[in-house]
């Protein structure tokens, strides 16, 4: 029961993003980060040769909960994020990335 519930709260929570990176509703906070605030990381994370996180798209992962983030890298291609990239994102502004993630 409790493995189907934190399943259904994943998929609320991946809904919820999607909506927020679309513009259609409030955002809301995971793992640090507002989801509104994601955006300005989607060029880095996207396309086959995406530019290079810029400042503001660091701020944006310097204040993340980097492990807590691991914990749904199995989801960003649901949202058109390839996981690589955004698994390298750490490293490319500066920060150690969460081991085993």
């Amino acid at each position: 029961m409790a493995q189907a519930s934190g399943r259904i709260l994943v998929q609320w929570l991946v809904a919820g993003l999607f909506i927020a990176l679309l513009g259609g509703a409030q955002a809301i906070v995971l793992c640090n980060i507002d989801s509104g605030k994601l955006n300005l990381c989607r060029a880095a994370v996207t396309g086959k040769n995406p530019p290079p996180p810029d400042e503001q798209c660091c701020g944006v992962i310097r204040q993340a909960n980097l492990p807590c983030l691991c914990s749904y890298k199995s989801m960003l291609p649901l949202l058109g994020i390839n996981a690589k990239k955004a698994l390298a994102l750490p490293g490319k502004c500066g920060l150690q990335a969460p081991p085993n993630c």
